[in-house]
């Protein structure tokens, strides 16, 4: 609420022009009738799916690089600087490439963000596995533990923070880059829609398009979140 509060005093204050800077419950009035007429959850729903298909295919790869950069340190001295460099490339700067070699159908879009996706994950797995204290294996080994039990019972549960921090990252990337990613050709997603209508000066189409990013990007981080209390429930009863 504080935030269309803000939004409606900022228009009121002549900051910004008016034209220039629709009203809140217009903006939502767009978002309501695009959702009667059915195209606005469609669009989501494409975007949304790419977004996950993305991030999946994204953290199904940068959780097991991720985690064979940090836990040895002679490839992560050699991997390092090639990660950070495709890291540092911006996902929009690949379009014509992914153009070029996929098409311009939902492959080219969900290879784009699954880019983005699989460098964020990447950085964040192999930064926080190489924070992973060392004494743990070789207490484990020392009470006799075997090399499947200090993975399974050691080095997972220390993993599993990590992969959902890393996952949460990459979702961010990834919604980000979705715009980005609908500038293959897409005919329908909520990028499209802003670009479409910025084609046409619509802004409350265009800060329609914004808001409706914004949640579903915030309802996908609240369900990760929640996940992440789920399963790291152990470690907040471990330290009292």
């Amino acid at each position: 609420m504080a935030v269309i509060l803000l939004w409606y005093v900022v228009r009121w204050s002549g900051v910004v022009d008016q034209g220039l800077l629709p009203p809140p419950h217009l903006v939502f009035l767009d978002i309501w009738q695009r959702s009667v007429e059915g195209t606005f959850l469609a669009d989501a729903w494409m975007s949304i799916r790419r977004v996950l298909l993305g991030l999946f295919f994204g953290m199904l790869l940068a959780v097991p690089v991720g985690f064979l950069i940090g836990w040895n340190r002679s490839i992560r001295r050699f991997v390092d600087p090639l990660v950070n460099f495709f890291r540092a490339l911006p996902p929009i700067a690949l379009i014509p490439l992914a153009i070029v070699y996929l098409g311009i159908g939902e492959v080219a879009k969900v290879a784009i963000l699954f880019y983005a996706a699989f460098f964020a994950g990447v950085i964040v797995m192999y930064e926080g596995m190489s924070q992973i204290n060392p004494l743990y294996v070789r207490v484990s080994r020392t009470l006799g533990a075997t090399d499947w039990e200090v993975f399974y019972k050691v080095i997972v549960p220390l993993t599993v923070p990590h992969v959902l921090t890393a996952a949460r990252v990459a979702l961010g990337v990834a919604w980000a880059t979705l715009v980005a990613s609908e500038l293959v050709a897409a005919q329908n997603g909520l990028g499209a829609v802003i670009q479409n209508a910025s084609a046409f000066f619509q802004l409350t189409t265009i800060y329609a398009g914004i808001v409706a990013i914004g949640f579903f990007a915030l309802i996908m981080d609240a369900l990760l979140r929640a996940a992440s209390r789920h399963f790291l429930d152990w470690q907040e009863r471990a330290t009292q």
